[in-house]
């Protein structure tokens, strides 16, 4: 994996490891999860919609691509961010960071569902494996507090955080990274927002739950999910989703030491065995055949002018070296970065 890539990783290793926390600190306000679900994708949209605006073309965009998007929007969004936030009322946020790590497993199953576009080799099965056994460690001692509903709708996130990279890397590769983001999180704002209205607070939410709220919709919305488009596009969808190996430490942590949950020894031996299985499944392969060609026929994406690169980095803090204003999904993923 190229630098940027590991700052990708890094970056949202630990951006998608503390909403948990904050997602926990909302729901027991009590928040209902329709209210912080729409204002997280409110915030998001509210950011992001002026760039994807000055970007031009908007809405050629939307109206050539609007049923993937669309697909997009209900499977990574719209079901998982409710089923997810509504399981936090049950569960712990360490509780809920871990189910959230049988994202990669899922993702390699649905790759092959979708075609198997990216070989996963001894090295990258053996990093999952050992990635799940370090998830399986953190896991098992936080299952017996929660309930079948609440284990069910966090499966049902798995599948729908596994499957929307897949959905975007085939049909979306041709979409920027912000005319896809921006009008999704739009679109989820609307699709809460009655509910959302219904279930508003009576009195004004205290400073945490109102900061917890502002960070889900600025840090680990709007600046991730750029961030995450950009690491699908790098590394590939498959191997995009092995950050939730590390999410999981990241939340466990962010709950011991903000909400007093465990942290025990056997979480410090997961962390190891997460670590590890992450580095060794993302590691690459070599190239495919047929990657030789693609990577004859897909031209070196060009980068964005210094003004418009200058623009987004400052506002959304993701730019960096060689970015490129392309696609979610560009061609990138055909110089043998993936494995």
């Amino acid at each position: 994996m190229t630098a940027r890539g590991w700052f990708l990783f890094s970056l949202m290793g630990v951006v998608w490891g503390i909403p948990y926390l904050m997602i926990k600190v909302a729901v027991d306000a009590p928040l209902s999860p329709s209210m912080v679900v729409f204002t997280r994708c409110a915030l998001g949209a509210v950011l992001l919609l002026p760039f994807a605006l000055r970007q031009g073309g908007l809405t050629r965009t939307v109206r050539a691509h609007w049923r993937p998007m669309l697909a997009f929007a209900c499977i990574e969004i719209i079901g998982p961010w409710f089923t997810l936030t509504d399981a936090e009322r049950h569960l712990s946020s360490s509780t809920a960071g871990l189910l959230i790590a049988g994202v990669p497993i899922v993702g390699v199953l649905m790759a092959r569902f979708f075609g198997d576009t990216e070989r996963l080799g001894v090295r990258r099965v053996a990093g999952l494996t050992l990635g799940l056994g370090g998830v399986t460690v953190l896991t098992v001692p936080h299952l017996t507090g929660g309930d079948a509903r609440s284990l069910a709708e966090v499966l049902l996130t798995v599948l729908g955080y596994a499957t929307a990279p897949l959905i975007a890397a085939r049909y979306l590769k041709d979409v920027p990274t912000l005319q896809l983001t921006a009008p999704c999180l739009a679109l989820a704002a609307l699709v809460y927002a009655p509910a959302a209205a219904v279930t508003w607070p009576s009195s004004v939410p205290s400073a945490h739950v109102l900061a917890s709220l502002a960070g889900l919709g600025v840090i680990c919305t709007a600046v991730a999910f750029v961030a995450f488009l950009e690491l699908i596009k790098e590394v590939g969808p498959t191997r995009s989703t092995v950050i939730t190996y590390v999410n999981p430490a990241v939340a466990v942590a962010a709950g011991a030491l903000f909400l007093g949950e465990d942290l025990t020894v056997g979480i410090g031996v997961a962390f190891t065995l997460i670590l590890a299985g992450s580095v060794l499944a993302t590691a690459g392969a070599g190239v495919r055949r047929g990657e030789r060609v693609a990577a004859v026929a897909v031209p070196v994406p060009v980068p964005v002018t210094e003004a418009a690169t200058v623009t987004e980095a400052g506002a959304l803090g993701v730019a960096g070296p060689g970015e490129t204003g392309g696609s979610a999904v560009a061609g990138q993923g055909c110089r043998g970065a993936e494995g």
